[in-house]
């Protein structure tokens, strides 16, 4: 039975059903960032799709290796003939022949390039004609045939190219769908830490609208009872009505974020009523430092990048073409050997020696039977070896076909260390990344604080009058930009985390997800 490949998703400390914790009625549901990716591994259509290649290769691999299953001929044939007889000889005025042939052809083909059949024919001639002395005529043959070629065509690789070449390509195409789950896993990451940010970007724009609308409280009971003047309440309402703009952009980025996250997971696949449903992340983002060296990060990618794997088989199929055009540039020259046991019976007419044209004095009856008893008897023995040299003139003057490979293998050669180089540059900014946004995280953090702080003092003196309502609305502003930086800083973390991953190739195995090659459906 054909392997299917297909993909599971392992996940660790939630329950194997993944149920989603919904309550009746309830149009949310609540996700983590695993559950997220094994929903992608499920439902993804670019998963999907990309699937379907190695599904492919591997039916070109059965197809390949249909090329050693032996093969049976069967061949009959039947003849009748007839002529005006030409001379006094013939028995009749018209002289007729009746020929049928039947034939068995069993071949095999050998991986060392050579071939073996087996043949078995039996014919039956009879005529007319006088002077025959075995009339009907029953012949029989068995043959065992051997061909190897020596030189051009000879070797277990060259006989068996189309399946060393499928098989590669099988590999690639898995290599090739690695990869492509890897970019997936990265895209649902991505999409999972923005929506994240998007909501908490929407908590803190709703705080800054409750430190407005708290102010705005405070300046109207101070206009009530005189103690700041009427104007003070404009610059009040205009923040809380820029900041409620600012929310409903948030509640939008929400929803296209939203929006972007079903699509990578194909909710639709599970519920045609997903656009109705909000998700609501569980997992919060990692802000704990992550230390790896590039020489370490690089030697990971170079040993695990499953596109830079790719690139290394395409070039093990592109040496093996190379090696092929060389071998077809030798002569022909092939071994044959035959060995055959033929058989020969039939009726034996007894003939008058003063009239041998007239009719047979006695009829000895024989039949096909007595015929094959010769052939598997091996009665009569023949054999024939011999060697045939060829040498086409095309090999001789034009060596374009090994030309072509070489090109071939030099520029894959050429494009596998542009892709080392761009590997390194691409962990090189990955872990930069990864090392800033960290240290960014850190320093927004203080930025916040401090923020905080400021708003804290500034809110104290206008209570006594040693502020205005403009400062504390700054420092409001500068809260709020604070807060909303240090979210992003932290959100860019994991996104770069998760990148570093991917450039590094681990990105399945960190996630628990793996590509089993057992039999069976997807």
């Amino acid at each position: 039975m054909a392997k299917r490949l297909f993909v599971w998703l392992a996940i660790l400390l939630i329950t194997p059903a993944l149920v989603v914790a919904q309550a009746p009625g309830d149009q949310s549901m609540k996700l983590s960032l695993q559950e997220a990716l094994a929903k992608a591994m499920h439902n993804n259509l670019g998963v999907a799709v990309q699937m379907l290649t190695p599904e492919l290769r591997e039916a070109a691999v059965v197809q390949a290796n249909e090329k050693f299953l032996p093969s049976l001929t069967l061949d009959f044939g039947r003849q009748s003939t007839q002529n005006a007889s030409s001379n006094f000889l013939d028995a009749a005025d018209i002289a007729t022949n009746n020929y049928n042939m039947y034939s068995g052809t069993f071949n095999q083909q050998i991986p060392g390039g050579g071939n073996l059949s087996l043949r078995l024919n039996a014919s039956k001639y009879d005529t007319n004609r006088t002077g025959q002395t075995v009339n009907p005529r029953y012949n029989s043959e068995l043959r065992f045939s051997f061909t190897q070629p020596l030189l051009k065509n000879f070797g277990l690789k060259t006989s068996k190219r189309e399946i060393i070449v499928a098989k590669t390509r099988l590999s690639q195409s898995e290599k090739d769908l690695e990869r492509a789950l890897q970019q997936t896993v990265y895209n649902v990451e991505q999409a999972y830490w923005n929506l994240v940010y998007a909501m908490d970007n929407h908590k803190v724009t709703e705080q800054s609208l409750e430190y407005a609308q708290d102010l705005l409280e405070r300046n109207q009971r101070s206009v009530e009872v005189g103690t700041m003047a009427p104007i003070e309440i404009i610059s009040a309402e205009a923040e809380v009505a820029r900041i409620e703009a600012n929310l409903l952009v948030a509640e939008a980025q929400i929803r296209n974020e939203e929006d972007r996250l079903k699509q990578i997971l194909n909710l639709r696949a599970e519920d045609p009523q997903a656009d109705l449903i909000r998700i609501e992340p569980t997992d919060v983002p990692e802000e704990e430092s992550f230390v790896i060296s590039l020489d370490e990060a690089l030697t990971t990618a170079l040993q695990n990048r499953p596109d830079l794997e790719s690139a290394r088989l395409g070039i093990q199929n592109t040496e093996f073409d190379v090696g092929f055009q060389k071998n077809q540039l030798l002569p022909n020259l092939s071994f044959d050997a035959s060995y055959w046991s033929p058989g020969l019976s039939g009726t034996q007419l007894i003939l008058n020696p003063d009239d041998p044209f007239g009719p047979p004095l006695a009829q000895i009856p024989g039949g096909i039977s007595d015929s094959f008893k010769d052939v598997f008897g091996f009665e009569y023995k023949n054999w024939s070896l011999g060697f045939t040299l060829e040498v086409p003139f095309n090999a001789i003057f034009s060596r374009a076909a090994l030309a072509q490979a070489q090109i071939n293998l030099d520029t894959a050669m050429l494009q596998l260390k542009e892709q080392e180089l761009q590997i390194y540059t691409d962990i090189k900014i990955a872990v930069r990344n990864v090392e800033t946004a960290y240290k960014t995280i850190q320093a927004l953090k203080i930025a916040r604080r401090l923020s905080e702080r400021q708003l804290e003092a500034v809110t104290e003196k206008l209570k006594v009058g040693l502020s205005t309502n403009f400062e504390v609305l700054q420092y409001q502003r500068d809260l709020s930009s604070a807060q909303a930086s240090e979210l992003n800083a932290v959100i860019q973390y994991n996104m770069a985390l998760a990148a570093l991953d991917r450039d590094m190739g681990i990105s399945l195995d960190r996630n628990n997800v793996t590509i089993d090659n057992t039999t069976g459906g997807r």
